[in-house]
């Protein structure tokens, strides 16, 4: 059985098991996330949608670690005019693994 879920603005399609890292989430190590915004629940022919989301489905997830992605590097560059901008950015996330996901 797999879900669609939303987070921080994203979709994910997640089962049980699954590691994935989501938006920064304001959760301890360790503990326990429940995700509300459920868009999708099913398997094969029996899929269950929301309108926008679901009321009866549940995905819970443990809290793995929080951390940073690798840099990025922003370069803006005018050729001739002696200007180069260099920028750099790292955005926060909280890794997360899925424990149980009810229709």
């Amino acid at each position: 059985m797999y879900a669609v879920i939303l987070s921080g603005g994203k979709q994910y399609r997640v089962k049980e098991g699954d590691t994935l890292k989501l938006e920064s989430l304001p959760e301890e190590v360790g503990s326990m996330v429940n995700f509300d915004k459920i868009l999708m629940v099913g398997e094969g022919s029996d899929i269950q949608l929301g309108s926008p989301y679901l009321k009866s489905g549940k995905v819970s997830a443990t809290v793995l670690s929080q951390g940073r992605h690798k840099k990025i590097h922003i370069v803006k560059f005018h050729r001739r005019k002696h200007h180069e901008k260099w920028q750099g950015h790292r955005q926060n996330y909280t890794e997360v693994k899925i424990t149980e996901i009810k229709a």
